[in-house]
């Protein structure tokens, strides 16, 4: 009976401690909880699946490797399908709730830009991988990205007109976070590029025809190219409308063009579209480097994986994680440490660029991220300029 006794005493103790440590947010028997908030599923997917695909793979990869420094990563997706609503749910349920080390995303800049003060507020590492630079700007202790900037793709876009003597467009963008913030860099850099945005419009994210807007600027002489800002399956709807009006105009999108099958869904009316993104898109026509072979090494692990091109959506979270297990290795378990960790991050490479935070930078990416890309044949390829 006293050995019953002992037994169960120490059982006790070991549920307590065990129930402890859980409440307290840390490591609990050598797991370390990492949450996501990813659109798997709606408008946004296009995003969101491919960065939930691209995380698994990553976290799968690392577990069996012995995870970081021993400690397993316990990975818990949510599916926001692309709603701020169900992003500031699952956020509070991840930190309340699951005492999450950290959350990775959300994919949109409307969801990341809801939960960036939950997640500072409940003192949680959030890697969003949302472009918005207000997401990082002003700076929120526990809140990085590792999507490239908005300015940097409307700088990256001006800079490509200008070289091509265009000075006189047109400004769409859907009625998303990363729509309308991405809309305010095209107004804001316009001057300095000697641009002139003789119209703007602004189409519902759900939009399944856009042919009466683009009847609007085509009977506008002046127009000399069209820049749609958009994340969502009407850019490619665009594209067809623009095309079926027998409008000729060039045809510029943001990096939320960046997927495959958006090309895929325009057909070809996406022929000789123009676009800001990262070289993962264009891995095999750089020139040998160590940069070159990290998005090979990804691109070809992706891709035999799961039996579809690589996006760069998914590099964001493939980078989120990259960036927060390279901390946890440097720095241990205790959050603030690793949050100083991220911080101190420098010279990291990863599908989106070398990334060098600081304490006044939390996306740690320039302008030289992006290149400029076009569809050529229903194919990327790297825009050269005339």
């Amino acid at each position: 009976m006293k050995i019953q006794l002992g037994c169960i005493h120490m059982w006790v103790w070991s549920l307590a401690l065990f129930v402890f440590m859980a409440c307290a947010g840390t490591v609990v028997a050598g797991t370390i909880k990492i949450g996501a908030i990813l659109a798997e599923t709606g408008p946004a997917s296009f995003l969101g699946a491919p960065e939930s695909r691209s995380l698994m793979m990553l976290v799968e990869q690392i577990n069996e490797q012995g995870g970081i420094n021993g400690n397993s990563i316990e990975l818990i997706v949510k599916d926001s399908q692309g709603s701020p609503e169900k992003a500031i749910s699952f956020a509070r349920q991840l930190i309340e709730e699951e005492k999450v080390f950290a959350i990775i995303g959300p994919s949109t800049s409307g969801e990341s830009l809801k939960i960036k003060k939950i997640c500072q507020d409940g003192k949680t590492i959030l890697i969003s991988c949302s472009a918005a630079e207000l997401i990082v700007n002003p700076v929120a202790p526990y809140v990085f990205k590792t999507a490239p900037s908005d300015s940097f793709a409307a700088r990256q876009i001006y800079s490509t007109m200008k070289t091509r003597g265009i000075s006189k467009i047109a400004v769409l963008a859907g009625n998303t976070g990363f729509g309308k913030a991405g809309k305010k860099q095209l107004e804001k850099y316009a001057d300095e590029y000697g641009v002139t945005i003789l119209a703007e419009e602004v189409y519902d994210k759900q939009s399944t025809d856009l042919s009466a807007v683009v009847a609007k600027l085509q009977a506008n002489p002046e127009i000399q190219a069209v820049v749609n800002w958009s994340v969502v399956p009407a850019q490619s709807i665009l594209a067809k409308n623009i095309r079926q009006a027998g409008w000729n105009v060039p045809l510029f999108q943001s990096h939320g063009f960046a997927n495959i099958k958006y090309v895929v869904a325009a057909g070809a009316a996406a022929e000789g579209i123009m676009f800001p993104a990262s070289r993962l898109l264009v891995a095999e026509e750089l020139e040998e480097s160590p940069v070159k072979q990290f998005l090979l090494n990804y691109k070809n692990s992706y891709e035999k994986r799961f039996k579809e091109e690589a996006s760069t959506f998914g590099g964001h979270t493939y980078d989120a994680m990259t960036i927060l297990a390279k901390a946890i290795e440097t720095a241990g378990t205790d959050k603030e440490k690793v949050r100083q960790a991220i911080e101190s991050t420098t010279g990291l490479i990863g599908t989106a660029g070398e990334f060098n935070f600081s304490t006044q930078d939390h996306n740690g990416l320039d302008m030289d991220t992006f290149v400029m890309l076009t569809v050529k044949d229903g194919k990327f390829t790297l825009l050269h300029n005339k």
